[in-house]
């Protein structure tokens, strides 16, 4: 792919509650894309209802830099909303390059996205050849990825997050889905085209606290196995024929006993206390699966758009 001055490169930058983090991130961002006067550079950052300082930075960052666009949703939609709402804007552009902005994405990778991309691929995504996060949390990466690969239809690649850059031909297709419990890494696999990795070695939070505690990671994780697999539903008709299988071999049993060894009957009503407890709990857990897909339908087709913008701030003048 040859340079060319009129090619644009946007940054879409979700930003929930980030104003210790902002003014140095942008600075890091700016510093590294002069490297690439050659192409034109857009920051897009998306202010997902924060309840601290972050729009104000933003609106400051826009009057000193007109490259700057901001987006303010109307409330706090989430990560993956925040991201889509970017993507919807930033659809004009040559190449989209999606990171957050706590610095543990560092800003000088994502250059480097862009000379794989002008080798002719489509998507570069970030893959951590190390974290600096908790012992928790690295556990519960590698035990979600490890999920992942054995239930989900679409090979998702492990130690990946949203950050990476995509090629205006795979924007255009992203922003084509419109699910509301959103999976993007998910979704960026599934519409194909040329993807490589490229590694690099995540940093610490500069400041401020994670946006996804323990709860929110684990509803993310339902939308990545949910949204991508059915096999939880068919792994619960295999375990209702295996119980089936059981019980039928059970009942064979005591039959056997009756008939032919009575003398050494013996009365189980605590087993069986104990077996209907048990078989209470798996229906109770199958009913719960086989719900959460109903209610990821029920969400779908009521059709309500993915946010609402509170104010836009985009173009030359600032």
């Amino acid at each position: 792919m040859t340079h060319d001055a009129d090619r644009k490169v946007t940054y879409v930058l979700p930003v929930h509650n980030e104003d210790g983090n902002l003014p140095l991130f942008h600075q890091r961002l700016v510093a590294a894309t002069e490297e690439r006067p050659d192409l034109r550079w857009e920051f897009v950052y998306v202010d997902d209802g924060s309840t601290d300082d972050s729009l104000e930075h933003l609106l400051e960052l826009r009057h000193a830099d007109p490259r700057v666009t901001v987006l303010s949703l109307s409330r706090n939609f989430g990560h993956q909303v925040a991201v889509t709402a970017g993507l919807d804007t930033a659809t004009d552009a040559d190449a989209v390059i999606v990171m957050d902005t706590d610095l543990q994405d560092p800003p000088e990778v994502s250059v480097e996205m862009v000379r794989i991309w002008e080798k002719g691929v489509d998507v570069v995504y970030a893959q951590r050849r190390s974290r600096r996060d908790t012992t928790f949390k690295r556990a519960t990466a590698w035990a979600f990825y490890w999920l992942l690969d054995r239930l989900a239809s679409t090979r998702i690649p492990r130690n990946t997050g949203d950050f990476r850059l995509m090629g205006r031909a795979v924007v255009a297709e992203v922003v084509r889905y419109r699910e509301h419990d959103r999976f993007l890494r998910g979704i960026v696999a599934h519409v194909g085209f040329r993807q490589e990795a490229l590694l690099f070695d995540r940093d610490e939070r500069h400041a401020g606290t994670s946006g996804y505690p323990l709860r929110r990671m684990i509803a993310f994780a339902s939308a990545g196995i949910l949204g991508f697999s059915t096999v939880p539903l068919r792994m619960i008709s295999r375990l209702g024929y295996a119980l089936s299988a059981l019980s039928a071999a059970g009942a064979a049993y005591v039959l056997w006993v009756r008939l032919f060894v009575p003398e050494s009957t013996v009365p189980g009503w605590a087993f069986l206390g104990v077996a209907l407890f048990l078989l209470s709990g798996l229906q109770l857990i199958m009913m719960g699966v086989i719900g959460s897909y109903v209610g990821r339908t029920y969400v779908e087709t009521q059709n309500r758009p993915l946010y609402s913008l509170a104010l836009t701030a985009r173009g030359e003048s600032p």
